[in-house]
């Protein structure tokens, strides 16, 4: 485990030490990894920090409002309305490499805009150990790794939490006095709701997946997973009122875990799936059925794309 009271003086040395008397903009996305960069980039320079949160339009939902009443102690902070260009950029593409990929250019391109307003010469990053491994080892390209463009027009970019697990992050979150909202807020995939829609990524696959989600982690709160959420996995066959649906289908899915290499399905009991299967189904007439994925990971990873 890290030991907190020596790390943190450590990471504002480095990010001192790597930014020197320039300016930096960090990528803010509300989840615990970038706000606690943010936390340690804050305190090592200042002013010449500009937070920015690209809202991509692959948010959860209320997560641009939860941002502005987090982050509103930093003057400098700036929310970005980018939805239109990342669907556009996303628009035809299936392949889950591709996607992320696409959203890790137009991520970047957003962070060297905003910085040029910035006059910033470097960017922050919320990359963790895991994001390393698994986009060095294959399994997935993380946005703010394996999914980079090769031309990045920063002079650096600093990632300050890069060798460090989930848990440890959310010790450093602690020991830095972060709201427990963030620092017991549950993971989130860098590119959003677009790894939670299988195939092509469209407004109303968003839309459904955006709902499932916000309604999978209010049922589950009490169970307390390392991760729960849910994804639009295709169409199938069934009824609504005395009609035939072709409708989406909605795969709900709960983990237990340390630091996300490996998890645990979670055991659900059948009053809460039931509840979370008529709540799905009912508030969203576009969903035909609701399914509990049982894979633990491997041989599945967390998120589905």
């Amino acid at each position: 485990m890290v030991d907190t009271h020596t790390f943190v003086p450590e990471a504002v040395e480095e990010i001192e030490n790597e930014v020197g008397d320039a300016n930096a903009v960090i990528a803010l996305s509300g989840g615990v990894d970038s706000s606690v960069a943010a936390a340690l980039a804050y305190e090592a320079i200042g002013d010449r920090l500009t937070p920015v949160y690209v809202d991509t339009g692959l948010m959860r939902k209320g997560e641009t409002s939860q941002i502005r009443e987090t982050f509103d102690y930093m003057e400098s902070l700036r929310i970005v309305d980018a939805k239109d260009r990342f669907l556009e950029a996303l628009s035809g593409v299936t392949d889950p490499e591709e996607k992320r990929a696409v959203i890790g250019e137009q991520f970047i391109r957003e962070f060297e805009r905003e910085a040029t307003d910035a006059d910033a010469d470097y960017l922050v990053q919320g990359t963790i150990y895991p994001d390393r491994i698994e986009s060095e080892g294959g399994i997935k390209s993380h946005h703010n790794v394996g999914g980079l463009p090769d031309v990045v027009d920063f002079e650096g970019i600093v990632e300050p939490v890069r060798d460090l697990y989930k848990d440890e992050v959310r010790d450093v979150a602690r020991h830095l006095g972060l709201e427990e909202v963030v620092a017991e807020r549950m993971p989130f995939p860098g590119p959003g709701l677009a790894v939670r829609v299988i195939g092509e990524v469209t407004e109303e696959k968003l839309e459904v997946a955006r709902h499932a989600c916000h309604v999978v982690e209010e049922e589950l709160e009490e169970y307390e997973p390392w991760q729960a959420l849910a994804a639009v996995i295709g169409k199938a066959t069934g009824v609504k009122g005395d009609n035939r649906v072709h409708g989406w289908v909605v795969s709900v899915r709960s983990v237990e875990s340390r630091d996300g290499m490996t998890a645990r399905a979670q055991e659900i009991d059948w009053e809460t799936l039931q509840r979370i299967q008529s709540r799905i189904t009912g508030e969203n007439d576009t969903v035909a059925r609701v399914v509990y994925d049982v894979t633990h990971k491997p041989p599945a990873t967390i998120e589905y794309e």
